[in-house]
């Protein structure tokens, strides 16, 4: 995520031939708050203490919100919410924070999405990407699922602003039995980090956020996997399941894709380092020959 900067223009006198009145308390808040993070570690100190400043409601909330991002704490769990295609999404403490490299995932969705389609987000943490999605084109069917509670209740708040549900439960577990090949655009941003890589993750994301949202199993593709097994039950003909993985997993991916009877090809953005499969139910319109590769500049 890319915090915000940018801050609305400080309550005060104007004069007609002059700049606008300083509003002092407001710099002074900032320059303080910035200090306290530079001495904390924080890379961003500038952007952040912006941020904060302009989150809290009083000086006690200000203190707080300080003390819990110079704790470590990741700054989108200390102000509530989290930033992904312009919009912002309710994030908790211990819930996955969208990376804007998913951008990517919401973009190639959009793209393959049409008014009436019907959208599933798995492993959805806090539904911020389906709800992007849903935001971006018209009269969806969304439906969100993710195994992790507090996860859920996010969910639950940021996909029904888009008309959309949320359910708790294991991968297709809890999707409507009804939607059975029917989807036409299957989301899953699965964890695909290796196990053994868990531990060379940032502080902040390995002691802020549950391991079930990171950790994809001996070669990070456990989840996938589990995925791809079930995406042509759920999936209508010529229905695009899209995951977000590493260059380095994608021939291992398309190869269990193609076992399951799934077309793929790859979109990468080079801005976003971010690489998405997209594997396609075959027999119906929309569906490719996977010989090619697409790319996406942002």
């Amino acid at each position: 995520m890319t915090s915000p900067t940018g801050r609305p223009a400080p309550s005060g006198s104007y004069a007609i031939s002059g700049p606008p009145a300083v509003d002092v308390e407001a710099v002074e808040a900032v320059e303080a708050v910035e200090a306290a993070l530079r001495r904390a570690g924080c890379v961003f100190a500038e952007d952040e203490a912006r941020v904060l400043v302009d989150s809290a409601s009083s000086p006690d909330e200000l203190a707080t919100m300080v003390r819990r991002r110079a704790e470590g704490l990741p700054l989108e769990q200390v102000v509530g919410w989290a930033e992904l295609c312009g919009r912002r999404y309710v994030v908790a403490p211990g819930v996955f924070v969208p990376r804007r490299r998913s951008e990517l995932l919401v973009a190639t969705a959009i793209a393959l999405a049409y008014p009436g389609s019907i959208v599933v987000d798995l492993c959805c943490g806090s539904g911020a990407l389906g709800a992007a999605v849903a935001a971006s084109v018209a009269d969806i069917e969304l439906h969100a699922c993710d195994i992790d509670p507090a996860a859920v209740r996010c969910a639950r708040e940021n996909v029904a602003a888009v008309g959309g549900h949320a359910y708790e439960g294991d991968l297709y577990d809890p999707v409507p039995s009804r939607l059975r090949g029917r989807v036409d655009v299957l989301l899953a941003n699965a964890p695909y980090v290796p196990s053994d890589a868990i531990a060379l993750l940032p502080a902040e994301a390995r002691e802020h956020e549950a391991r079930v949202a990171l950790d994809g199993g001996a070669d990070g593709l456990d989840v996938h996997r589990r995925v791809a097994a079930g995406a042509s039950d759920w999936l209508a003909r010529g229905g695009s399941l899209l995951i977000e993985t590493t260059e380095e997993q994608v021939p291992t991916m398309c190869a269990v894709f193609a076992e399951r009877g799934l077309v793929a090809r790859t979109v990468h953005s080079a801005d976003l380092d971010a690489t998405v499969i997209v594997a396609v139910r075959s027999g119906g319109v929309g569906s490719g020959d996977g010989s090619g590769s697409g790319s996406l500049s942002r």
